[in-house]
């Protein structure tokens, strides 16, 4: 009798990739759930005797999904798979019933060696020579193949010669969310462990954007505030761009206690705390795309943008070298803490064709 699997990610990407990860000739019967409501009513549904869930997702997050299924006693097996690797989290998704951890992106042989761990492969039949099997991969959503990549860039072209490059489907802005996802978490760690908190992870912003349009998301999230901030560029092999870190002035209390500074607080520890945690938040995410892209990034010196000043201000400087940019935000803050920060990676618009080519691997 097959087993009853559910995968729960709001990411078709990760869907896509854990499906594929699955041991070769387990007879699985697959469903998806793009979030933590839809997870739980398949559970309920007798979809998930056993459920890979992600822990940053919509409505409901991978957490609420492991109490709910605690608190009514419903038969379902987790394993949690995410990109948000702190310590604190693992502890907390074992303390609320879940088998094991396992961090993205998703490993084929980690992910085997627990499932055996915990005797889920009972019924598991030697491997065939197929790499995906034909079971799993008609149900998986359909995929846009580099093939298909081109076309749209091709039909692009056509529109609007100009904005070509910028072409930025659902499937694409969805790709671009788990590569930030992954390296989110790889950055929420590492101050995790340097501030011995917990750090809350959102779901990353990503958009293709003007530049009025970017001071305008902005304000909204630190509209009653004035901030501080530092602007580190960055370049690849055909992608450049640069890194804002942007930190509300009602933080720097907070930061530097939780950083150890014993001296006064004035504008030259403000420096000092915004530059140590941009050097940290900056380098962790970079460093986490180029890993999933499989290329470099060099950094220039980071560069003080303002500090004490109002968005608008804040940016004015930089305002004419970003025209129109592919933005990813995320915002980081620290539980029981009033500590607020925002990183934007913004890339060039020359960037997008090199960036919707790589990521159009991940998605074939």
């Amino acid at each position: 009798m097959s087993t009853k699997l559910l995968i729960c990610d709001d990411s078709n990407l990760a869907r896509k990739q854990v499906a594929r990860s699955l041991p070769n000739g387990w007879d699985v019967d697959i469903s998806f759930a793009c979030n933590g409501i839809e997870g739980i009513s398949a559970i309920k549904q007798g979809k998930g005797d056993v459920v890979l869930l992600d822990l940053n997702m919509p409505e409901m997050d991978g957490y609420q999904v492991l109490e709910d299924i605690m608190k009514n006693d419903l038969p379902a097996m987790v394993i949690v798979i995410s990109g948000d690797i702190q310590p604190e989290a693992h502890k907390r998704v074992t303390g609320l019933g879940a088998l094991d951890f396992i961090q993205k992106p998703i490993n084929t042989h980690k992910l085997t060696q627990v499932l055996k761990q915990y005797g889920l492969l009972a019924n598991f039949i030697p491997p065939s020579t197929q790499s995906v099997p034909e079971k799993i991969s008609n149900l998986l959503p359909k995929k846009l193949t580099a093939k298909d990549l081109s076309k749209i860039i091709e039909m692009d072209k056509d529109l609007n010669k100009d904005n070509a490059h910028i072409a930025l489907t659902s499937d694409m802005r969805d790709c671009y969310q788990e590569l930030a996802n992954v390296a989110m978490g790889r950055a929420g760690d590492l101050l995790a462990r340097l501030l011995n908190v917990f750090v809350v992870l959102p779901i990353p912003n990503v958009n293709v954007l003007e530049v009025s349009e970017l001071s305008m998301a902005l304000s909204a999230v630190q509209q009653h505030s004035t901030t501080s901030g530092i602007c580190q560029g960055f370049i690849g092999a055909g992608i450049s761009g640069e890194a804002l870190l942007i930190l509300s002035d009602s933080s720097l209390k907070d930061v530097a206690a939780l950083m150890n500074y014993q001296d006064e607080i004035d504008k030259t520890c403000d420096l000092e705390l915004l530059m140590d945690l941009s050097n940290l938040l900056i380098s962790a995410c970079l460093n986490g795309i180029s890993e999933q892209l499989d290329m470099r990034f060099s950094q220039a010196h980071p560069v003080v943008l303002g500090q004490h000043l109002k968005i608008p201000e804040l940016i004015a400087t930089n305002a004419q070298q970003w025209k129109k940019t592919l933005a990813i935000e995320i915002s980081y803050n620290i539980e029981n803490y009033d500590v607020k920060c925002d990183l934007l990676l913004l890339f060039t618009e020359d960037s997008m064709l090199t960036l919707n080519n790589k990521i159009s691997y991940l998605m074939d």
